[in-house]
């Protein structure tokens, strides 16, 4: 059976996945390549010294298997380590390479990231290689990459160069590499607020304990509610991943349809790409799909029942906030009156208990206190509409950024307790 990306010509998957890369300004106008293995082992790739920002599908070259070229430009110089990289590792039919800022700055500190700082990172990357430098385009680059390759490692950082990022599609390659860049920008940025905390093999064993509900691939009726709420919800998935609130496999939103009725992003589904059938509805207890709903549904579940008032909730990864969910530096939201009002005091809650205790988080967040971070985990907000939510996790967003931008100018002062009662005073209505 085909599955979606499957029908789409190797043209056509290049030059989108190039064009979010550049977009998201994970490489520059000259820099990276991409590549893809089609069965007949011949070998698509971007072209050399093409515009990223600019490029379309006629510029797409293809490789043959013979060796013959067939394109209007030549193929990427970095042909051949992508030919070295497809005889090294039996399951890897795409490449990504480029140069993120973060996993660039981790090739030139000649490090890698490390990934058990989110589980997620840690189950789509595992460990990082680290292959020495050699020039681009050089038989020896490619010797380089292969050699991790073969040794088992899918993520490969380049000494004084890059990452390079092999998958079984490119899609896959593709959420690799955006996870390992936003992973070492998490970790960068938690190294300036203090002692970094790695999970353990026994808390990686947490996520097997995962609360799953039951399943039912019987389809209900649907009306003009929920019609408009899968709608809404797809718009602000899509939304906060071009924000980078989410990353592609990794977020978690639902909105509440009625008494223990709601509906929920899926596991591991590409949130630049939901639609509005991807959402599940779960409908007391029972996940109404023929996949499998959110890894968090026990959590968002165990919420709504907790808080009728609370109509939605989100779990994401904005990578400031992110950075203090792997610390224990504190996230004040006394810094502007907005981010107290939307924040307020912002819990915390240890790493294991979404797995194993959901309504212990549920009644540990309300909509008094709708924001939390979850220890290695990212962070969780309410909120009593869609809309509501949202922007309480744009707001996170920027206070933990403001707040780690104010660092190096000195020390932050928040507002008084003074200023917080006259808040609350007149905005608690």
């Amino acid at each position: 059976m085909h599955t979606n990306d499957s029908l789409i010509h190797p043209r056509d998957e290049l030059a989108a996945t190039i064009d979010t890369i550049y977009r998201f300004r994970m490489t520059t106008t000259s820099g990276g390549n991409l590549s893809i293995r089609t069965p007949n082992h011949d070998v698509w790739i971007t072209p050399a010294r093409v515009d990223k920002g600019q490029l379309t599908r006629d510029d797409i070259v293809v490789v043959h298997h013979d060796g013959s070229i067939e394109g209007r430009h030549p193929p990427s110089s970095e042909y051949p380590f992508h030919l070295a990289t497809y005889n090294a590792g039996s399951d890897i039919e795409a490449i990504v390479h480029a140069h993120p800022v973060a996993l660039v700055a981790f090739s030139i500190a000649r490090k890698v990231p490390n990934t058990l700082l989110f589980r997620q990172a840690y189950d789509v990357c595992s460990e990082v290689g680290f292959a020495p430098y050699a020039l681009p385009g050089s038989k020896r680059l490619g010797e380089n990459i292969a050699e991790c390759f073969a040794s088992g490692y899918r993520c490969v950082v380049l000494e004084n160069h890059g990452v390079v990022v092999g998958g079984r599609s490119l899609q896959h390659a593709f959420q690799r590499f955006e996870t390992l860049e936003f992973t070492a920008k998490t970790e960068i940025m938690a190294r300036q607020l203090g002692e970094v905390r790695y999970l353990t093999p026994e808390q990686l064993d947490f996520a097997e304990k995962t609360n799953w509900l039951p399943t039912d691939p019987t389809i209900l009726p649907v009306t003009n509610e929920e019609k408009e709420l899968r709608r809404q919800l797809c718009n602000f998935v899509r939304r906060g991943y071009n924000q980078r609130l989410l990353i592609s496999t990794e977020g978690t939103f639902s909105a509440k349809l009625g008494d223990d009725d709601f509906l929920i992003t899926p596991y591991r589904a590409n949130r630049a790409r939901l639609q509005l059938q991807d959402l599940v509805r779960v409908r007391h207890g029972v996940a109404f799909t023929a996949g499998k709903p959110s890894r968090a549904t026990a959590v968002h579940r165990a919420i709504y029942q907790t808080h009728p008032e609370v109509a939605s909730v989100v779990n994401a990864y904005p990578v400031h906030a992110s950075a203090f969910c792997v610390t224990d530096a504190v996230l004040d939201a006394k810094t502007i009156p907005e981010s107290y009002l939307f924040l307020r005091d912002i819990q915390r809650i240890r790493f294991g208990l979404q797995f194993t205790s959901p309504e212990s988080i549920a009644n540990t967040i309300s909509i008094k206190n709708p924001v939390a971070l979850l220890e290695n985990d990212g962070a969780l907000v309410v909120g009593r509409s869609i809309l509501d939510t949202f922007d309480r996790l744009e707001v996170l967003e920027t206070t933990a950024e403001a707040v780690l931008n104010a660092a190096p100018l000195g020390p932050i002062q928040v507002m008084s307790e003074d200023v917080i009662e006259e808040l609350r005073r007149a905005f608690d209505h």
